[in-house]
């Protein structure tokens, strides 16, 4: 059962897409969706352990565990 909300759905759907040049996607964060981005990274890092999440866009939360994981290791 899929009851993200039109924002958890909204951030996965940004953390698909690809950005250009710096500052483009947290001027899209703070336009599109009206979070600052430190609150949408809190929001995005609660998303990644939700199974909801992974069943909404298994690809990109996938992914961006990895991402997590391998940031985690470094340090």
């Amino acid at each position: 059962m899929d009851d993200l909300t039109a924002l958890d759905k909204a951030i996965l759907a940004l953390e698909g897409r690809s950005f250009t040049g710096p500052g483009a996607k947290e001027r899209v964060i703070r336009e599109q969706l009206g979070l600052a981005p430190v609150r949408y990274y809190q929001l995005l890092n609660a998303l990644l352990d939700d199974p909801r999440a992974l069943a909404h866009a298994p690809v990109t939360v996938n992914r961006l565990r990895r991402v997590r994981e391998s940031r985690r290791a470094e340090r």
